[in-house]
């Protein structure tokens, strides 16, 4: 079947998903996404694209950027393309690690680019991860309160006052706002249980992780891998169920 055509910006702006193959984390550690920030700062001077707001979630990434110079297709495969190359040699693999087809919307307007900026930024706090927004590190939400760094922030803050002290208290009061906005996402997610990952383990008559730890590498890696492959199943989970640290379960 062939592929639909993505929807053009008239803005030049567009919301991007990119996601992790088979739903499969692609960051392990807090430098795998310091990582992925620097090659999006290097990409962002040879691309010459803006970028207003970013996202970086276990399994998948969250971009608010407008195409300048190369079109967004050529700006998202250099910072995925590089950031795969890194993180193989990392972890000491290969083949893919996105998705293939990232998922991107055209943002036409300032009330919808607001709204998708919130979005991104409230991901984390929606997900469970934090209560506030400011306590996720991963986000541009901190480059609109403090310094910018990577963000070109004055887009959006502009949009609410001309003075700059006044845009970001405005801003943070409306990006902590509880809303219902609904943006570009993935299907809903399907959440497992550990008791259901427990459960799985348990028909394979592992009944704890000393059991877990007798298997040879092959046959814990067949295990692994079948596991992470059933929707829902996160990395930090089967870390958490197992025992076994995530890099060591990544390289599995």
């Amino acid at each position: 079947m062939p592929r639909t055509a993505r929807i053009k910006s008239e803005t030049g702006i567009y919301h991007i998903i990119m996601r992790g193959i088979n739903k499969q984390e692609i960051f392990f550690v807090q430098k795998d996404k310091q990582k992925f920030l620097e090659l999006v700062l290097r990409f962002k001077e040879i691309s010459q694209f803006e970028l207003y707001g970013y996202c970086l979630m276990d399994n998948h990434i969250h971009l608010l950027l407008k195409e300048i110079t190369e079109p967004l297709s050529v700006a998202v495969k250099r910072i995925s393309g590089g950031y795969v190359y890194w993180f193989n040699e990392q972890y000491d693999r290969c083949g893919h690690l996105f998705q293939e087809r990232y998922k991107s919307e055209p943002v036409e307007d300032d009330a919808y680019f607001l709204t998708v900026l919130r979005y991104i930024h409230q991901n984390p706090v929606k997900a469970g991860m934090v209560e506030n927004i400011a306590d996720y590190r991963w986000s541009s939400f901190k480059e609109y309160i403090g310094n910018p760094i990577i963000s070109d922030t004055e887009f959006a803050l502009k949009m609410f006052s001309g003075d700059r002290e006044k845009a970001v208290e405005l801003f943070h009061d409306f990006s902590c706002k509880i809303n219902d906005d609904r943006c570009l996402e993935f299907e809903a997610k399907v959440k497992v249980s550990d008791d259901e990952i427990r459960a799985k383990l348990a028909r394979n008559n592992i009944h704890n992780s000393e059991e877990l730890l007798l298997l040879d590498k092959e046959e814990l890696g067949k295990l692994i891998k079948a596991l992470r492959l059933v929707d829902g199943v996160t990395l930090r989970q089967l870390s958490r169920v197992t025992g076994i640290s995530k890099s060591v379960l990544g390289r599995l």
